[in-house]
């Protein structure tokens, strides 16, 4: 990699040391098609896959810097490393206990079960990618932290649980990234959720980030027709096949075997749709936005979700304020034609489901001058919803969160108005999973 060598010294040892904390992994493809490397550290490509020095605070970094300055043995560096990786806030949002579904009092660890309708699927051999984004709210996934890593090496407890709970009709392969299967073994994964019995699985969607990373694999890669077939033989069994594309800025879409890889997945009858989280350094711009959604739909992807980076890992150079991130929404969405508004956000992945900001309001436009409070007729407020929730009766739902300029996740929020309190769970503590029994429980017996 000759342009490494060309990378500053500094930024070199930030790189090293912060890839020693969070999972670093990049390929040819990235390095020489998609990084303009005259404008590194600050092409957002780079940002992407490169730690970067700010991505730990500064005295974890030291922590972790100093063991290897002073030599310090590979036990004494882990035992920094693992504890760094624990201040980061692995696997956020009741991932642990309380999405993961019980059947029969047994947890099915390989498997997430948040919403009614849909079921997230982890198989064992997909839980890695051609490249680590640096954002990743899955990080904790790749780092061989024992007893945070989501896998299941068959679909047998799958199709047990599905057929306990007719209600899910929605299945999502995700990861790491299940396209780094080969397709014999995405075969064995995904034909079970084709016979007759399970006829109530309607929508099979795969999270995948090889579109851009890795185009080829759809293309020229040795099992890419294979992988295509398994694909039609999805469409064939009238089951509709979501391939949900993680696109974070619109200079992934511009190399032609990405478009390529675009044409032959649309060619299978697949639907490929469009998301990312807001991130900044990368993507936190109308302008960016507006391009990636308008190429998107020149090539025949549906744009979808905005989100709004988690709170975990990395958050705290990556985050961008909820206030910021509506504006960057609105601004871009009123930018793009109907086609492109399909897209949803800011979305916000929390605890008790996904929360949108749909806007900041005084209380004067919400109430009108007839019923606004003479206190304040010019507080702000945040308008918010429900796109997907735990329990299905908050779908839909708006409520207000007292404006904040700072806050930048769930949890920073509070109630809009004195002595109310938001009319849902925000944390996880004493909660149970609406699928049976949390994982805790299940375990106490």
């Amino acid at each position: 990699m000759p342009q490494w060598n060309r990378i500053d010294p500094d930024l070199r040892q930030g790189i090293d040391v912060v890839s020693r904390v969070l999972p670093f992994r990049t390929n040819c493809y990235v390095l020489e098609n998609l990084i303009e490397w005259s404008n590194v550290p600050d092409d957002p490509i780079f940002q992407l896959v490169f730690p970067q020095r700010g991505m730990l605070y500064p005295e974890q970094f030291r922590a972790v810097e100093s063991t290897l300055w002073k030599g310090g043995s590979l036990e004494e560096l882990a035992r920094v490393v693992s504890r760094v990786r624990l201040e980061l806030n692995p696997h956020p949002g009741g991932q642990l206990t309380h999405n993961v579904p019980v059947l029969e009092g047994r947890p099915l660890p390989g498997l997430q079960h948040k919403y009614a309708e849909t079921v997230l699927l982890f198989p064992a051999q997909g839980q890695t990618c051609h490249v680590y984004c640096t954002y990743c709210f899955r990080w904790a996934q790749f780092v061989g932290i024992e007893g945070l890593r989501f896998a299941t090496p068959s679909t047998s407890d799958l199709v047990a649980y599905l057929k306990a709970h007719p209600e899910i009709t929605d299945v999502l392969i995700t990861g790491g990234d299940p396209m780094i299967m080969q397709a014999a073994q995405l075969r064995r994964y995904i034909e079970p959720l084709l016979s007759p019995e399970l006829e109530q699985v309607r929508n099979i969607r795969i999270g995948t980030k090889a579109l851009t990373t890795w185009p080829s694999r759809f293309t020229s890669n040795p099992d890419a027709d294979a992988c295509l077939r398994l694909f039609e033989e999805i469409v064939a069994a009238d089951r509709h096949l979501a391939v949900m594309g993680h696109y974070s800025h619109p200079v992934e879409l511009e190399p032609e075997t990405a478009r390529a890889a675009v044409r032959r997945v649309r060619s299978t009858g697949a639907e490929i749709r469009m998301q990312a989280p807001l991130v900044k350094h990368i993507n936190d711009s109308a302008d960016v936005w507006a391009a990636l959604w308008r190429t998107g739909v020149r090539l025949g992807l549906v744009p979808y979700y905005m989100f709004v980076e988690r709170d975990t890992g990395p958050r705290n150079y990556f985050e961008v304020p909820l206030a910021r991130a509506c504006e960057i929404f609105k601004e871009a969405f009123s930018r793009v034609s109907g086609l492109a508004r399909t897209a949803k956000g800011p979305a916000m992945s929390a605890f008790p489901g996904k929360v949108r900001i749909l806007d900041v309001r005084t209380l004067r436009e919400i109430l009108g001058d007839e019923l606004v409070p003479s206190s304040d007729p010019e507080q702000r407020v945040f308008l918010c919803d429900f796109i997907q929730a735990r329990d299905p009766a908050w779908i839909g739902r708006t409520f207000f969160a007292a404006f904040d300029p700072r806050a930048a996740w769930f949890d920073q929020l509070k109630p809009a108005f004195r002595n109310q309190s938001f009319p849902f769970p925000t944390k996880s503590e004493g909660q149970l999973s609406l699928f049976g029994s949390s994982v805790a429980e299940a375990l106490l017996h």
